[in-house]
């Protein structure tokens, strides 16, 4: 049996036995399968990768059952393994595995966790489905896997309002792209005669140049079947234009953010647009559009990070920015960068959102930063582990050295092949690359000084008042103070003395042992996961083996780019870091006097650049309307009133008149058989 079959359905057996026993058996039972099943998938999955990576493995399809065949269209259930699903496998195992064994701690008090262990394995089982997938059919039911799984663990407290309007907001934004996307498939099988990718791939490079009709005009081919095809990408990674479900999922439990929109559901993208590479090339109109659309939803999500005071809000906008990156990166043909990027991301980011979780366990589930402060001294081990995170993410590294933080290795190559591109878009990318930086830097620190330094501010958070005073039982409403006025930046942010008043019954507590593990080994591939493997990656066409296109003279032209160009992300880097340390560490009244000068540039970003505002009045609004009309006027004004409503009422007044001449006495149904007869011997007389 190839190791293949254990990787990809022990999560689905699992996730059946938890679901199944669900409170007939105690909850250590459901932990105990699906944590165990994932740890298993995870150790089978780095020794794939690893042969890869030392060239000793080759690629397989290892069939599993004929699916369907009807006329010429055919396709069989098959698991691809190669370099590119060797890569989702370890990313998606491991963050799951740990995800898994963190949960233990952080939902050790939640009366579902069997429900929540067998969605998270079901999720998991559907994402490796879908980097397993030999064809695009395949490949759809992982993707539509995916969907259901975020959208039942995003609304996993279904009893919270906020949660359900969270999940059913993922659930129909996805469904956006996935009509782009499926139109992808339709029109990819008209094209080719085929929906098996690797027939696809080949047929590729052959139609190019070639025009198909399209809305009654006439079309480069594959430019429309790549940007279909990408806008389901869109959707599912949370690009410019669809990204507005990732910061509302952070609703879910905190393992959830840290498994789906950090290293699995949110790659789903960037993974499609690498498998089918290929076709992208041959496609620069679809390019140019992954260019465009990676580099602005990298500056967009990065300026609005900077204004968010939730501590899982900043790190889903950071999320967004790095999800542009990977796409740039493929938009300008670097699809080895953009798949070191995820690599190196997963870890890192699922770091910060385990850190972060640690840190709201700590906090008694206060997510607020203007209510943190001085942590480092209460939660160290948290502290480190995020500061790992941290310095992978902002990418603090020697260039002359060429070592550094996993980001420093990933993020910075994505910057210079950028600008090595050489082309308008490509130095678009560049500055907008650069300037994301920036701001990654900023928000990244702002985050760690409000969180770990400064007086302790805990005073006027009311879960914390709560924890004070009613032996630590949780506040049924949290109403946290106003964020559209710049002021209340001034009140908040600024460390004072008269924070320590009212937190002596309170003392932050380090998470337990379940929940630090995952920290520390996520910890070291943030500081390790690009310097091992950056080689690979970046430079090595052979580790590839053809599972993406690979262009070796842009790899060069990265390597040769002028010296400002690779000194560049490190000093935006530390431009980054000197601001948020002066701004709330040296002089904490500069935030509010800034956001007071901005003014409605301040609130613009804050408001995420109104999107969802923009989006009700465009689409909700008019929705509900086109509902309401259809509800009164169709369904009750027309189908019920002349339909089940006029019927019954017939009826009604019907039944009225024959019970009448029900009356039960024998001369009356003696007389009404006297006038029938006379009525009948009439007819026949006349």
């Amino acid at each position: 049996m190839h190791p293949i079959l254990l990787i990809v359905f022990l999560p689905l057996l699992a996730a059946i036995v938890a679901g199944l026993t669900n409170k007939a058996a105690p909850s250590i039972f459901a932990k105990a399968v699906t944590t165990g099943a994932l740890f298993v998938s995870a150790g089978l999955s780095w020794p794939i990768f690893l042969g890869f990576v030392g060239g000793t493995a080759e690629p397989t399809v290892v069939p599993v059952l004929t699916w369907l065949h009807s006329g010429t269209l055919a396709f069989d259930w098959a698991l691809r393994v190669d370099t590119l699903t060797a890569v989702m496998l370890v990313v998606i195992t491991t963050v799951s595995a740990l995800v898994h064994l963190y949960s233990w701690g952080y939902m050790e008090e939640d009366p579902d966790q069997q429900r929540f262990f067998a969605y998270l394995s079901l999720f998991t089982f559907a994402m490796l489905m879908l980097v397993t997938a030999d064809n695009l059919v395949q490949m759809f039911f992982g993707w539509e896997g995916v969907g259901l799984a975020s959208y039942l663990l995003i609304g996993f407290w279904f009893k919270k309002p906020s949660a359900n309007a969270a999940a059913i907001k993922a659930f129909v934004v996805n469904r956006v792209g996935d009509l782009g996307f499926m139109m992808g498939i339709f029109g990819t099988y008209l094209v080719f005669d085929t929906v098996s990718i690797p027939e696809i791939l080949a047929a590729a490079p052959g139609m190019s140049g070639a025009t198909i009709g399209f809305l009654g005009y006439s079309v480069h081919t594959m430019d429309l079947l790549c940007i279909l095809l990408f806008i389901g990408a869109m959707g599912k990674s949370a690009q410019l234009g669809l990204h507005t479900w990732l910061p509302d999922a952070m609703e879910g439990p905190t393992p959830v953010s840290a498994l789906i929109h950090a290293a699995t559901m949110v790659t789903a993208g960037v993974f499609m647009v690498c498998r089918l590479s290929p076709m992208f090339e041959t496609a620069p109109v679809a390019l140019s559009m992954v260019t465009f659309v990676g580099a602005a939803t990298c500056i967009f999500a990065a300026t609005v990070g900077t204004t968010q005071w939730d501590i899982k809000r900043v790190i889903a906008y950071s999320t967004c920015s790095q999800l542009g990156y990977m796409f740039f990166a493929a938009g300008v043909g670097a699809y080895g960068a953009a798949m070191f990027h995820l690599f190196t991301h997963a870890f890192f980011k699922a770091l910060l959102f385990l850190g972060a979780g640690s840190v709201i366990h700590a906090m008694h589930h206060e997510q607020d930063m203007r209510y943190y402060g001085n942590l480092r001294k209460h939660i160290p081990l948290t502290f480190w582990a995020m500061m790992a995170g941290t310095l992978a993410i902002t990418g603090v590294g020697v260039v002359m050295l060429h070592a550094g933080f996993a980001g420093f290795h990933s993020k910075d190559a994505i910057i210079e092949v950028a600008f090595a591109r050489g082309t308008e878009l490509g130095k678009f990318a560049f500055w907008m690359g650069t300037l994301a930086a920036l701001l990654t830097s900023f928000y990244s620190w702002r985050l760690m000084f409000l969180t770990f330094w400064g007086k302790p501010r805990w005073a006027e958070s009311e879960h914390i008042q709560h924890a004070v005073h009613h032996g630590h039982a949780e506040p049924e409403h949290h109403n946290p103070p106003s964020q559209e006025d710049a002021g209340h930046d001034a009140h908040h942010a600024v460390p004072s003395e008269d924070y320590e008043a009212g937190t002596a019954g309170y003392h932050p507590h380090e998470s337990p042992l379940t929940m630090l593990i995952p920290l520390g080994v996520l910890s070291l591939g943030a500081v390790f996961a690009g310097f091992f493997f950056n080689h690979q990656f970046l430079d090595s066409e052979a580790f590839w083996g053809g599972s993406i296109y690979y262009n070796e003279a842009l790899v060069h032209a990265m390597h040769g780019v002028p010296g400002p160009v690779k000194y560049a992300a490190t000093i935006v880097m530390v431009l980054g870091l000197f601001v948020a340390w002066y701004a709330y560490i040296k002089d904490t009244s500069v935030p509010a006097k800034t956001a007071e000068q901005l003014g409605p540039v301040y609130r613009f970003l804050y408001n995420k650049w109104y999107f969802d505002e923009l989006y009700h009045y465009l689409f909700v609004v008019p929705a509900f309307w086109l509902g309401r009309q259809f509800w009164k006027l169709g369904d009750i004004g027309t189908i019920d009133r002349f339909g089940p409503n006029g019927v019954a009422w017939v009826v009604e007044k019907g039944s009225v008149g024959a019970r009448k001449f029900q009356t039960g006495y024998l001369y009356s149904y003696a007389l009404v058989m006297l006038l029938g007869l006379v009525a009948a011997i009439t007819w026949v007389l006349f």
